[in-house]
């Protein structure tokens, strides 16, 4: 009976023990978390809008983290390659993504995606926005938005509009351009914002709609001329440029955002660790200073927050694209 009744205790304990380590493992990892370096994908090339802002914060959660934040540029097909890598990345915390307009957008304007943007992806935190502005090369010989439009009416399909990819502020502005003003402007993509302002920089495509901090240093240097900012009131960068809306198109009011992503079910605790991380980082005086000095308008919140922000701008841009004709073209 004495041995019965030990070998008894034993089993018990090893069912105890057994059910204990299985409970381990996510315990284990999120009081480990973060131990290894952590992969920062940015879904465009180097040196634009995304990419500055992406190094900064990166650098800034290397700091508190006390791992390598890794930035990891995957462009092309309007962010779509560096965000299919994210959706097959394991959840575990160990890849993040900076994510733009064209996260909302890319199931809008394609049908064909290799992830599913509502199910894929959990939001981590909107880190802020970044107003457009509309330029053209110095020696262009427009000088208003009116005198643009005016020479697109009188030649249809002559003038062309630069962007970063489908579905990015850059191309969404020009289409509702198109649209407003009622002319035929050409749709010139690019595999990011910073190849694009290249080519309008160079004269190759007629204007473009680049965010604030990329493209008025260019300005500033004689290289670009703004023509108008698309936020709805003047920005204390440019309070000379007019709005959009000041040039005849009411409503015109789009900015670039941005919110870093993680993989679906990644766990709570750790998703909770990189929303304080990022949050922690745009709230930084140097980060602000160095960022806010390029246009950037710092956000951040809950996961939840960033999560409905995401979901509200993929409903808000179906409707205006296909109430309104857009294409990705």
């Amino acid at each position: 009976m004495n041995t019965l009744s030990h070998l008894a205790r034993s089993a018990s304990a090893a069912v105890a023990l057994a059910l204990t380590l299985l409970a381990l493992p996510a315990t284990v990892v999120a009081q480990r978390y973060p131990d290894h370096p952590v992969k920062l994908i940015v879904p465009v090339p180097p040196g634009g809008g995304v990419d500055i802002l992406s190094r900064a914060i990166g650098a800034r959660m290397q700091q508190s983290m006390g791992v390598p934040v890794v930035v990891e540029n995957k462009a092309g097909a309007s962010a779509a390659i560096g965000t299919e890598a994210l959706a097959k990345s394991p959840p575990d915390g160990y890849t993040i993504m900076m994510g733009y307009s064209a996260h909302a957008t890319n199931p809008i304007f394609s049908a064909s995606l290799p992830y599913d943007t509502n199910k894929d992806f959990a939001a981590i935190a909107h880190v802020g926005y970044i107003p457009l502005i509309l330029v053209v090369p110095a020696n262009s010989p427009y000088h208003t938005v009116q005198e643009l439009v005016a020479a697109a009416k009188a030649k249809p399909g002559a003038l062309q509009f630069a962007s970063g990819g489908a579905g990015a502020g850059a191309h969404l502005s020009g289409e509702l351009l198109k649209v407003n003003a009622g002319i035929d402007i050409v749709h010139v993509p690019y595999k990011g914002n910073a190849p694009a302002l290249n080519d309008t920089l160079g004269g190759q495509v007629t204007m473009m709609f680049d965010t604030i901090n990329t493209a008025l240093p260019h300005v500033k240097s004689g290289k670009l001329r703004a023509l108008a900012v698309t936020s709805p009131k003047r920005s204390p960068l440019a309070p000379d440029v007019p709005t959009m809306i000041e040039a005849g198109f009411p409503g015109f009011d789009i900015s670039a955002w941005y919110v870093m992503f993680a993989p679906a079910n990644t766990p709570k605790d750790v998703l909770a660790r990189l929303n304080a991380e990022v949050n922690k980082a745009i709230a930084d005086p140097e980060v602000r200073k160095t960022l806010g000095e390029q246009g950037v308008e710092f956000t951040g919140g809950t996961s939840e927050d960033a999560d409905k922000f995401v979901r509200g701008e993929v409903d808000r841009w179906g409707k205006i694209i296909k109430t309104r004709g857009m294409s990705a073209n």
